[in-house]
């Protein structure tokens, strides 16, 4: 289906178009339309034509509002101040756009004018470790980023950048070479027992490593062997990943977020290409030896001695960091994946890291101007007390326990409000209700800023809290089942009340706010636009009667804006990653 018309599309052609009738010596000009507390739009374009023009701003808004005039799409046409133009919509008009957008099953939202590949890195768990609070934001902006691009047409692939590679790993293989019993078969582990494994094993691999310089010593050569192939060591290391993976699974599952597993791919995969990656930083003078370490400088990236901070890609002693990874990353996701654009969700302290890399790749010409990357940095959980989040014992709050009393909270919640809910249905919406408690407070926040972590706010019914946009759908679902057998029926005759008029009004503008919101990398903007359309759809319940409306076409005309607000909260919230249950 063609891409629907906003109505503030079609308005602001009215006014460019009047504008060129109006003054064809200003060839081309902006309206700069933007909706207006004083009226439903307000073009503030003829100032700066005016100054353009040497001519006084208020004659000539009143030309150009005489060349648009009142019709069926505008009501009434002012100016306003010192040259504003003050533009009311036709009702009947905003119910005909509306129809039009409801017939779209994509309800008007646009498809990007240029697309490309986009790999997205997030979710980066590490193996044979838990994922806590700190892996929280990663996945859920990762996640609804890529929900977005791909409904604006891009072309997304996911990269879950694990940690599956280092110094670790010759540690937690020679303990089990050493004690070969100590592990289950993946296979007969859930993710719980998965991760019940590694922490045992690796708490007793530190315990011997810590204490025996012997056990030590082999485990550094085990490195050695694990970085040269050695066929016994890898098979070992790759039961750590097999069991990571059902684990890093399970907490995927109660963040209803899907992994696939071909897009897994860790800092292993990059280990043959690290020393290539090298070679050609080198060759090409980008990157130089230093103090026996090849490493690449930066005119304006100093430390607190006022002396250069490099970026190290190969060690003294020829071992690679996460630099000469990260830059073997670029090339695959670039020369293999064909990647246009190249989107990082990672930790804000990582910035100065990535800016580094991005310069190194740059000088190496494996960024440019048709291949760009961006890292999208996210701030921190905090805890009530405005601190990193923790437990109360000052350690690292586990996801899974987080998520876990996410849910029990909103089954308090759905428990209290439930009408004619089973005790099985009580606990599935929780799940939705308190998973998607902790996503919409992360994404209603920019990705830069930190945020406090308060599940007693999450999941109340009052604010700005995914709790209040699902029953907000949740209570149009029960009006139009109430409706039986009358249903929802655009009728653009119809004179609308001030609150069908706001909730119309901001309906329109579902397309452009998504299309904005996956342009600019900006989810919060999204879930801003959803909390605002479920309060002016409380307005509108509050006001305007729905099912004891005046006459039978107010009453499907107003079901016509249940039914259109009730599926654009359920479109918005599922590329956020929200469920929207039927019934609350």
């Amino acid at each position: 289906m063609a891409s629907v018309t906003s109505l503030a599309a079609t308005v602001n052609q009215r006014v460019a178009d009047a504008l060129s009738a109006a003054l064809p010596e200003a060839g081309a000009a902006d309206p700069l339309l933007r909706r207006s507390d004083r009226a439903d739009f307000q073009a503030n374009g003829l100032l700066a034509l005016a100054k353009k023009l040497k001519g006084n701003p208020r004659e000539l808004a009143g030309q150009v509002a005489a060349a648009l005039g009142a019709d069926d799409v505008l009501h009434t046409v002012e100016v306003s101040g010192p040259g504003f133009l003050n533009l009311t919509v036709a009702d009947g008009a905003i119910i005909r756009t509306l129809a039009a957008r409801a017939a779209d099953d994509r309800l008007g939202v646009p498809r990007a004018a240029a697309t490309g590949t986009t790999v997205i890195d997030y979710a980066q768990p590490n193996v044979a470790k838990e994922m806590h609070v700190g892996h929280l934001r990663s996945a859920v902006i990762g996640d609804a980023l890529r929900n977005l691009l791909d409904f604006t047409g891009e072309k997304t692939i996911g990269r879950h950048h694990i940690g599956d590679w280092g110094t670790q790993f010759g540690m937690l293989i020679q303990y089990l070479i050493e004690n070969p019993d100590q592990l289950a078969p993946a296979a007969d582990t859930d993710g719980e027992q998965a991760m019940s494994n590694l922490n045992r094993v690796y708490k007793a691999s530190r315990a011997v490593f810590d204490a025996d310089e012997e056990f030590k010593e082999r485990a550094r050569k085990r490195v050695v062997a694990l970085q040269s192939g050695d066929r016994q060591t890898l098979d070992l290391w790759q039961r750590f990943v097999d069991e990571s993976k059902i684990y890093f699974y399970s907490v995927f599952e109660k963040l209803d977020m899907e992994i696939r597993d071909e897009e897994i791919v860790g800092e292993s995969a990059y280990n043959d290409m690290m020393a290539e990656t090298a070679r050609l930083l080198e060759e090409s003078g980008v990157a130089v030896r230093s103090e026996g370490a090849l490493v690449v400088f930066f005119d304006d990236i100093k430390g607190k001695d006022d002396k250069p901070v490099p970026l190290i890609v190969q060690k003294a002693d020829g071992g690679f960091g996460y630099a000469a990874s990260d830059l073997s990353a670029i090339r695959n996701r670039v020369v293999d994946l064909d990647a246009t654009t190249l989107l990082y969700v990672v930790d804000v302290r990582q910035s100065l890291h990535f800016r580094m890399v991005f310069e190194t790749a740059r000088r190496a010409g494996w960024l440019n101007d048709q291949v760009t990357a961006h890292n999208m940095g996210y701030g921190t959980v905090l805890g009530a007390d405005g601190k990193p989040f923790k437990t109360r014992a000052g350690e690292t709050v586990r996801l899974e326990d987080l998520l876990d009393e996410a849910v029990q909270r909103a089954a308090e919640v759905v428990r209290e409000k439930a009408q004619d809910l089973t005790e099985d249905e009580i606990l599935e919406r929780a799940a939705q209700v308190g998973i998607g408690a902790v996503k919409y407070a992360d994404l209603s926040t920019s990705p830069s800023r930190d945020y406090k972590f308060d599940l007693d706010q999450m999941v109340s019914l009052n604010g700005d809290t995914s709790v209040y946009l699902q029953y907000a759908y949740a209570r149009i679902q029960s009006i139009l089942r109430k409706a039986g057998d009358t249903g929802p029926a655009a009728h653009p005759e119809l004179a609308l009340a001030p609150a069908e008029r706001a909730l119309g009004l901001h309906l329109d503008a579902f397309g452009a706010t998504v299309a904005e919101a996956a342009a600019e990398y900006a989810p919060h903007k999204l879930a801003a636009y959803l909390y605002q359309l479920a309060s002016l759809y409380t307005t509108f319940y509050d006001q305007c009667p729905v099912l004891k409306a005046d006459t039978p076409a107010q009453v499907e005309n107003r079901l016509f804006l249940c039914d259109l607000t009730a599926r654009t909260l359920h479109k918005g919230m599922a590329l956020l990653g929200i469920r929207t249950p039927e019934r609350l």
